[in-house]
């Protein structure tokens, strides 16, 4: 199971999360008590290990500044979190190793997924880092063949039923494992992770020997 911190703030807590079993660090660049400068995010990025996904959130911000922010920083991924197009975001893909599209659950533009030309479909409660959890039977209305990830209101308490309703190919936490907006709680942090990795579904275990597009690409 793929596990996504995200909200990260400082390089304490990044080693942290990547010591515990993080897969990606996210840091969140749109307006939100979270947001980080892309300098600090690229000081923090450059002291993970380097199979480490480090990823930039964005919302509603121009392509070619998402790239060149992403690119700035030395971060492997790109997380879009608002209202981009199709054609914005496949943009973007083309001068990314890794691009994640997030949409709000009940998002109209879900069923068109697939066109986004997206590694990772993210499913997100409509308010993004409000610890609010959504129905997750949305989840049904991702096309099949797309790696999904699943995100709003986990916590180490309902992870692991998350994961048995939908069968994602990952999960993404901040406010969950957070002692307040942006600091991660080391007990929360530790109980989310071991919950999600111990709960991962059958069919994405079977696929751990598979390198992962980006990986090939390096």
């Amino acid at each position: 199971m793929f596990v996504k911190v995200c909200g990260t703030t400082s390089e304490d807590d990044a080693l942290l999360s990547v010591a515990l079993g993080a897969d990606a660090i996210g840091f969140v660049f749109a307006p939100s008590p979270r947001q980080v400068a892309p300098q600090v995010a690229a000081d923090i990025a450059k002291r993970l290990p380097p199979e480490i996904v480090t990823v930039g959130v964005f919302r509603d911000d121009a392509p070619q500044r998402v790239v060149d922010v992403a690119q700035a920083a030395g971060l492997r991924a790109v997380q879009l979190h608002g209202h981009e197009s199709a054609a914005d975001a496949r943009w973007v893909r083309q001068r990314v190793a890794m691009l994640i599209q997030a949409f709000a659950a009940g998002d109209p533009r879900v069923a068109g997924a697939a066109d986004f030309g997206a590694d990772v479909v993210l499913l997100d409660a409509p308010s993004p880092g409000s610890g609010q959890v959504f129905d997750w039977a949305f989840a049904g209305e991702v096309p099949g063949g797309q790696r999904l990830m699943i995100a709003g209101g986990l916590t180490s308490g309902n992870v692991a039923a998350a994961i048995r309703r939908t069968s994602p190919w990952g999960v993404d936490v901040a406010s969950g494992v957070e002692r307040s907006p942006g600091r991660k709680d080391p007990v929360k942090l530790r109980a989310f992770i071991a919950a999600a990795k111990s709960a991962a579904a059958p069919s994405y275990q079977a696929r751990t020997d598979a390198p992962y597009d980006w990986q090939e690409e390096q």
